[in-house]
């Protein structure tokens, strides 16, 4: 297989540890992971943590019901007790995985210099990049570090609505759209957001817009890929970087 590519654990090896845990940023390395993918979201005091969502079921793993940022890190570590604050996540990454490149996706507004001043802390700017949908959040990181590099996220059905109820077909229809349009918009979307790379739904990661990315100097990074003749054809068409939950895909591409 042409080229050379980020392999990226996608909240570690979410597929086989519990997502967003120290256990699952391992495992992704020792399955030849050469960058980590993990969520951060704040809670009400201020304290950031690992989570993709502010729904505890599912960053609880199904023990409880409710919401994450509402609670204290000591209340939702009763319910959640492998859930790591973002800074015991960059010690272990510092101390224990070290060479690892480290993409922090933004869940929310509002946790920009508290991302920062914490790669600072752990002094680990120069190993880490950042993602995410919001490119007012973007813009400001840009601000407050300049230096860290930026990636504008652009999903294709988020929330998963093209697979529910009757209206169905109309929204998957719609997203296509948005698919084919891509190239052409990319340019605007990266400028607004002062993003550096595509952070990039591998539905509307096309050959096109790939190549339109790498004209202005961004990277692609593709999510979330778990088949591994699709990571195949992705790499074929220029993507920097694979971002899957399951590793073992990166052992089973053609070389």
């Amino acid at each position: 297989m042409d080229g050379e590519f980020a392999r990226v654990g996608h909240r570690g090896a979410s597929a086989l540890a519990p997502e967003n845990t120290l256990r699952a940023l391992e495992l992704a390395v020792e399955l030849g992971c050469d960058m980590l993918e993990f969520d951060v979201l704040d809670l009400q005091d201020g304290t950031l943590v690992l989570a993709h969502s502010n729904d505890l079921h599912e960053v609880s793993h199904g023990a409880a019901r409710g919401t994450v940022r509402r609670r204290t890190l000591e209340s939702l570590r009763r319910c959640a007790p492998d859930l790591p604050t973002f800074d015991e996540a960059l010690a272990f990454c510092a101390e224990r995985l070290p060479g690892i490149g480290l993409q922090i996706d933004l869940k929310r507004r509002g946790v920009e210099s508290g991302v920062v001043e914490a790669l600072r802390r752990h002094d680990l700017l120069d190993r880490s990049w950042v993602s995410g949908f919001d490119a007012q959040a973007l813009r400001l990181l840009a601000e407050l570090e300049p230096g860290l590099p930026r990636s504008f996220t652009l999903p294709r059905d988020r929330f998963g609505i093209s697979k529910r109820g009757p209206v169905a077909p109309l929204i998957r229809g719609a997203l296509a759209s948005i698919g084919s349009s891509l190239p052409r918009r990319l340019p605007v979307l990266l400028a607004r957001a002062r993003a550096v790379a595509a952070t990039l739904h591998y539905s509307v990661a096309s050959k096109a817009a790939i190549e339109r990315a790498h004209e202005l100097d961004a990277a692609v990074y593709v999510w979330t890929v778990d088949d591994p003749r699709l990571a195949e054809r992705l790499v074929r068409d220029g993507a920097d970087g694979i971002i899957t939950n399951d590793p073992r895909i990166f052992t089973m591409l053609k070389a």
